[in-house]
């Protein structure tokens, strides 16, 4: 459980993922005495914004799952549409349970799973039906995490009365605070050797107020700030490169010049 409360902000999530541990924790203590399993079903819809977290938990979960011994391996197979369907009716069917093969013992994380269920969408129903079948055959051995936007997330669970039924908890991922987004980046920086000087600070903190303030479904959130870093960097190496023989100190110092640089 120290990876996940050594993550940055989602308060909400740990809480809940911590309540999963604990159903689990409780459960393997409950069999042990011989006591009666509660058979529960774990699937789960992860709603929110690109970004925050949402592949991170999931593999975090398949290994409390198997510190738990409910899944034998614990991996992540992380997949998408273009992953379950196939070239034409019948083959999808096919392609979904090679899929869903590979992640047993595991966790099967299905990103913008929402793609699946459009209306007139025979190939996605037909991976969907697979999907639900072996999410029923092998619940002993698989955790099925559907992930998207939350209102394309309601359509898809809409979509199929089955969905519905099996995927019985919602974890919701908001997105990042300001604050929150300076302390991902500011990891970014320490673990490379870096650091911000005064300036660089302010720079980078009106640049992510902005960001912010003006974000909308797309914005990156954890991933912008991943980008920033790296946009940084290639902007302080620019200015550096053409020093005369730079110090330690400044091979290490972003300034505002660069967090200006990086914002283009």
């Amino acid at each position: 459980m120290g990876a996940l409360e050594n993550l940055i902000g989602l308060e909400d999530i740990k809480t809940q993922v911590r309540g999963i541990a604990n159903l689990l924790k409780v459960s393997a203590l409950r069999r042990a005495e011989g006591l009666p399993a509660v058979d529960v079903a774990h699937h789960y819809i992860f709603t929110g914004p690109p970004g925050t977290g949402k592949t991170t938990v999931a593999r975090l979960m398949g290994r409390i799952f198997a510190a738990a011994g409910e899944l034998s391996r614990g991996h992540l197979v992380e997949i998408d549409r273009s992953g379950l369907i196939g070239g034409y009716l019948g083959q999808t069917a096919l392609k979904t349970n090679e899929i869903i093969d590979t992640a047993l013992d595991g966790v099967l994380f299905i990103d913008e799973a929402y793609s699946l269920a459009a209306d007139t969408d025979r190939y996605g129903s037909e991976a969907i039906a697979s999907l639900l079948k072996r999410m029923e055959d092998d619940r002993d051995r698989l955790v099925v995490i559907a992930a998207g936007y939350p209102k394309p997330m309601k359509t898809f669970l809409d979509s199929n009365p089955g969905l519905a039924s099996r995927f019985t908890e919602t974890v919701e991922f908001p997105p990042y605070a300001v604050d929150e987004l300076v302390a991902l980046l500011y990891g970014h920086i320490i673990k490379h050797g870096y650091h911000l000087d005064g300036s660089g600070e302010e720079a980078v903190r009106q640049l992510l107020v902005q960001k912010v303030a003006e974000a909308n479904d797309a914005f990156g959130n954890g991933r912008y700030v991943r980008n920033l870093f790296d946009d940084l960097i290639t902007a302080h190496a620019n200015r550096i490169a053409g020093t005369a023989a730079p110090t330690r100190t400044a091979l290490m110092t972003i300034t505002s010049e660069d967090v200006n640089d990086a914002a283009g």
